[in-house]
């Protein structure tokens, strides 16, 4: 598992999952902070396992959208962070969850904090302790199936919050399913209680929506924004294709939109796509992406893909905007690290 974490404002913290033949848990030579970018971008751990890395399931359910940017703020977050000044954690955090015994808003750790945080370290192996306690530069970790790779993740998250290292709104804990991400929030809730729920623990889609509701007037959208599912997302690639007379032998409307998938995945738009296109299939390939597009937005609507690749181009092109997430989310933890495309690689 690969696992970075960046000081201060843009803390931020990458981690990863299995490793070829690596037994154990080894922090290795980059738990120094010495990793270059290089390194993360080659995710060197494994190879994509498909479009939403692993496939257990989609990784976003529109059914069941994430609760909006101010859940428990009742709409106040212009300091920042979403939630109110007020809480034991001081600023961010709800007044109606509990803090650790013998937390001191604004003052740091206690005694107690510390003793707190140390017992969370009982039974790790050195490596893992190396890992949960790091601080300073980004950190790499690789490691092998069954060496607790789970476990470090949410142990480093209780010991930065016990430790006083981080506001528990100051975390982002990313996930390809929603199944892990429920279980990586109940194992939190297991050990820090109802603040674990101030945390933002979800999957790369779950998070995308939620910062692109709160900022769609940037975004130039309407906060009801439609999610397309696959099967929403393939039937509009069909009509588009009736409109424009493709040939659905010579270019199958799935293939179209397994090809425009991959695009968005790259980060590319479809201007990019019509400036590449060298031949007939390239051509048609563009022209159905520009109308997919087209009246993806007429309908007030988005794709999975687009969740991540419009939160990209958001933050490029709002740099005081990407400085406010940078600053909110000090530590972002991600799992399975090496499934990563090149939009959601970006985006972190």
């Amino acid at each position: 598992h690969r696992h970075q974490s960046w000081p201060n404002h843009r803390g931020s913290e990458h981690r990863a999952g299995k490793g070829a033949g690596i037994p154990g848990l080894a922090a290795g030579s980059a738990a120094n902070g010495t990793a270059s970018s290089r390194d993360y971008a080659s995710r060197a751990a494994g190879s994509i396992s498909g479009q939403f890395g692993g496939g257990e399931e989609p990784p976003f359910d529109p059914g069941e959208e994430p609760p909006a940017f101010d859940e428990y703020s009742g709409g106040d977050y212009t300091n920042g962070t979403g939630y109110p000044e007020e809480g034991p954690y001081g600023s961010g955090v709800p007044s109606e969850y509990s803090a650790p015994a013998g937390y001191e808003s604004g003052y740091g750790p206690s005694p107690s904090d510390m003793a707190r945080a140390e017992k969370l370290l009982e039974g790790l192996n050195p490596q893992q302790r190396a890992a949960v306690v790091h601080s300073g530069g980004p950190l790499l970790v690789v490691a092998g199936a069954g060496s607790g790779k789970t476990r470090v993740l949410t142990t480093r998250i209780a010991y930065l919050i016990a430790a006083g290292r981080a506001r528990p709104s100051e975390i982002l804990a990313i996930t390809f399913t929603n199944k892990a991400a429920k279980e990586m929030r109940e194992r939190l809730e297991q050990m820090l209680g109802g603040v674990a729920r101030t945390m933002w623990i979800s999957t790369f889609h779950s998070a995308c929506v939620r910062i692109l509701r709160a900022e769609h007037k940037t975004l130039g959208m309407r906060s009801s924004f439609t999610i397309y599912d696959q099967t929403d997302a393939q039937r509009l690639m069909n009509m588009v294709c009736r409109e424009n007379h493709v040939d659905v032998r010579a270019y199958p409307p799935k293939t179209l939109s397994r090809q425009v998938s991959d695009l968005k995945n790259d980060l590319v738009t479809p201007s990019q796509a019509a400036d590449r296109a060298e031949d007939q299939a390239s051509t048609v390939l563009a022209e159905a992406y520009s109308a997919y597009q087209r009246r993806l937005r007429e309908a007030n609507a988005m794709d999975f893909d687009d969740l991540i690749m419009s939160t990209v181009q958001l933050l490029t092109a709002n740099p005081d905007l990407a400085e406010h997430y940078r600053r909110r989310f000090r530590h972002i933890l991600v799992d399975e690290y090496q499934d990563t495309n090149t939009a959601q690689y970006r985006l972190v």
